[in-house]
Order: structure tokens, then sequence, then C-alpha cells
């Protein structure tokens, strides 16, 4: 399976059972999936995912050093890819501390192939959805500090400097013009008091 850009999609695996681990790399071997690691506990798998940044950390929940469910936690919380995990177990609160984690998905052991590629690609999917919206709200909120700063920028021109509201604002557009530098930095001299009409 493969990523838009056609590259194949990169999984860290962690699983503490080796047996288990080979079966999974021969299986999503074999499906096109690119296997960039492979780990036997939580904090392994999270030092995996900072050196080689993969689409998705497959992750069983009962590791030794740092469990599937904490490993996942980190991973989501700071947004380094999509989560799958593993489990022998199907406990409601399991599958509530899995949800609670923010994991996209989760297979039972014992597992098949046709278990793991849709679990896979559906988590790989909603990452990126969410990554998408995530960066829409970052530009959002840039985007709104931005016009706070420029507000308080104007309010300056008015209050220390008798510009209209016009007047301040065709100052500070014709400032970045000539300096080709963006209306935030021209707001951010007017504040710091370097600049003055």
């Amino acid at each position: 399976m493969s990523t838009p850009a056609g590259t194949p999609t990169r999984i860290v695996i962690a699983e503490d059972e080796a047996i288990i681990r080979m079966d999974l790399v021969e299986i999503l071997t074999e499906e096109g999936y690119e296997i960039v690691a492979e780990c036997s506990n939580g904090e392994q798998a999270l030092d995996a995912v900072g050196v080689h940044e993969p689409d998705l950390a497959l992750l069983d929940v009962k590791m030794p050093v740092m469990d599937g469910i904490s490993a996942a936690r980190v991973l989501v919380e700071t947004r380094a890819c999509a989560v799958v995990l593993l489990t022998a177990f199907s406990q409601r609160d399991l599958i509530a501390d899995a949800r609670d984690a923010g994991v996209l998905a989760y297979v039972v052991k014992p597992f098949e192939r046709s278990d793991l590629v849709p679990a896979i690609e559906m988590a790989v999917g909603q990452h990126r959805r969410l990554a998408e919206l995530y960066g829409r709200v970052d530009d959002l909120a840039t985007q709104l500090e931005n016009r706070k700063t420029a507000e308080r920028a104007k309010g300056r021109l008015i209050d220390q400097h008798g510009l209209s509201e016009a007047d301040a604002f065709a100052f500070m557009q014709r400032t970045a013009m000539n300096r080709r530098c963006t209306m935030r930095e021209v707001a951010d001299q007017i504040l710091d008091g370097t600049l003055v009409p």
C-alpha cells in the first residue's frame, strides 16, 4: 500500500513476541508496506518513530518497559504518526483506554491479513485528515494572532500619532509593500517603537 505520493506506507512495528513480529513484517512487506523499524517495547517504538518518521506505528498493547497504550498516547499527542494497536484482549476498558489515547484502530490477536490491512489504511487515512485539520487550525490561529497584533499597532498609530483608522491602515500597508515585508512585521515594529509615521 502507498501514500498519495506513491511511496510505500512506512511502518514501525513494536511487538515483544519475536515470532509475531516476524509474521507482521512478512505479511506487511508482502502487502507492499515498508517496515522501517522493529521494536520489542514502547520506549524503543518512540525512539524509532523519532528517527524514521513513519506513517504508522503498529503497537502491541502488552509490552515490557512501556506498554502500547502509553506509547500511543505520546505519539498521538505529538501528532507523530497514525497508531494501530494489537491486542490479545477485547475488553471494553482496554478499548476505552485505546480510544482515550487517540488510537484510530486496533486489531485483536490472533489476526488475519484481512484484519491488518483495513485497520492500517483506515488509521493512516484518518491521521492524514486530522493532520490537515490541525494544520488549518494552526493557520487560523496564526492569522488571528497576526490580525490582533495589526489591530494593536493600528490603535497605537491612532492614539499616539493622531492618524485616522483608514490612514493608520494605509500607512501600515504602504510600509509593508515598500519594505517587502508582512503586515505582522510592520505591526511588530510599530509596537516596539522602531517604526513611526
